[in-house]
């Protein structure tokens, strides 16, 4: 046996057993939180890592700094193990701090819930609850009566339907009333929104045949017109949430698709995208579909999300004329796409405050689009008064600056809120490590970067996280 075979077998004698290292101080402190299978899988994991990594004459001095007792590769080993287990922690669903001021933030979850949302979901539904059961009659109720109810009465539509998102809401819609059909829509609706999602993609799905009409920027109504044929079933329009055309644009008014729809005996399909319940105008955000008036103006069925401007749990909201929606709700697709217990509980009491009249305040996600810069300004001030006056380090220099918030979420592509901004940069922490280190906080704080500046946007901050905020900027400096 060689010299060099001789220091191999020596350094995997000295390497611990998977026994050895699950007695360790840091494995048994993870035990509780990961399982004994789990933590075992784990660590036979770090001894075959470090085991390679011994047997590789590249990388022998990167362990331990070149000490090789035992002791010491059992404490590498220790450490190696904490440190996967806090990597696959951080990979799971946990809540952050959104400072980076786009408020529907689709990585981030979208809508964060209303207050009576989230009391819902815990007190209401996530034990046993009502989800298909009438307690007057004691016998099996209807899935979301009461949520199909509300929003029909929101909506001003004759009934509704709720499934579990608004992809889900159209595939559903033109499956069932389109299928083995023609379906109409102009050239300029023709859009792609996050994760893929492609209107045409959706119609192939659903077993409609696509027709269409005009062209990218001007769509008359007489294009639709001249595409009617006796395989026509819909005629459909696709709100563009997430682009906007400008200039030298044609489109003809909802109510004048209706009319056409109705004479020709053929229904008119509404995707309102994120839609809204209210006006937002009033609060800075214009042309959003309001979904009353689209019923309103003649549509026979609306979709739209729960998830964004609606401002409750992801969902896809269906409403529309009576006869319409039933058909939707007795087609067997419909068990498949339909929403869960702990959404309609968040729907309905997100609905519920729209009832009592006070959306504005009560839901965060309208709450932060109604803020005016100067409150913004107020709060930052603030923030940045308590943050002085308890940070030491004179590395940090901050300042407050102007900039815009972004709607996100695929709405509103073209508004964005005017706000004040927290602006820091670090004597030592070039922009990019601050951020990387404020995304490594308990919990993660997630900012922008601009002009070599981290950026924090106190519209996107709830009162209640300004001090985890303040915690995160504090453990900053060096």
């Amino acid at each position: 046996m060689t010299d060099q075979d001789m220091s191999k077998q020596k350094l995997l004698r000295a390497l611990p057993s998977v026994d050895a290292l699950l007695r360790t101080g840091g494995a048994r402190a993870l035990l509780e939180s990961i399982g004994s299978q789990r933590l075992t899988e784990m660590a036979r994991a770090v001894t075959d890592e470090m085991r390679t990594k011994l047997l590789a004459e590249s990388s022998r001095e990167e362990e331990t700094n070149g000490d090789y007792s035992r002791e010491a590769l059992l404490a590498e080993a220790e450490r190696k193990l904490e440190e996967a287990s806090a990597r696959e922690k951080a990979t799971g669903l946990r809540r952050v701090i959104n400072a980076s001021g786009v408020i529907l933030h689709t990585n981030l979850g979208r809508a964060p819930l209303a207050e009576a949302a989230r009391r819902a979901i815990s007190e209401e539904a996530a034990g046993y609850c009502t989800l298909e059961y009438d307690t007057r009659t004691g016998s099996r109720g209807r899935r979301g009566s009461h949520v199909e109810a509300m929003l029909a009465e929101l909506a001003g539509a004759e009934d509704a339907l709720v499934v579990n998102n608004c992809a889900a809401a159209s595939l559903l819609v033109l499956t069932v009333l389109a299928q083995g059909g023609e379906t109409i829509i102009s050239r300029g609706e023709l859009v792609e929104i996050g994760g893929d999602f492609r209107v045409p993609d959706v119609m192939e799905q659903s077993g409609t045949r696509l027709v269409e009409v005009g062209t990218t920027n001007r769509t008359k109504l007489a294009d639709y017109e001249r595409a009617v044929t006796d395989g026509t079933r819909l005629l459909m329009r696709v709100h563009p949430s997430n682009y906007r055309i400008v200039g030298f644009t044609a489109s003809p008014a909802l109510a004048e698709l209706a009319a056409l729809a109705h004479n020709a005996k053929l229904l008119l399909y509404e995707d309102a995208g994120s839609g809204a319940l209210i006006d937002l105008a009033p609060h800075g955000l214009d042309g959003e579909p309001v979904i009353r008036e689209s019923i309103n103006d003649g549509a026979d069925v609306v979709t739209f999300s729960g998830d964004k401007l609606l401002g409750a749990a992801q969902a896809g909201l269906i409403v529309g004329r009576r006869a319409v929606v039933e058909r939707l709700r007795r087609h067997p697709l419909y068990r498949a796409l339909r929403a869960d217990k702990l959404a309609l509980a968040a729907l309905e009491a997100t609905l519920a405050i729209y009832r009592r009249g006070s959306a504005v305040e009560e839901i965060p996600t309208l709450r932060m689009i109604a803020l005016k810069k100067k409150e913004i300004e107020t709060r930052t001030r603030s923030f940045l008064k308590s943050l002085r006056k308890k940070l030491n380090s004179t590395a940090f220099e901050f300042e407050i600056a102007e900039g815009v918030s972004a709607i996100g979420g695929g709405s509103a592509p073209t508004t964005h809120p005017r706000t004040s901004l927290l602006a820091l940069t670090h004597a030592k922490l070039s922009a990019d490590e601050i951020e990387q280190r404020l995304r490594a906080s308990t919990p993660p704080v997630i900012a922008r970067i601009a002009d070599n500046r981290v950026l924090l946007d106190m519209r996107t901050v709830a009162e209640e996280e300004e001090r985890e905020l303040l915690e995160a900027l504090l453990a900053l400096p060096e």
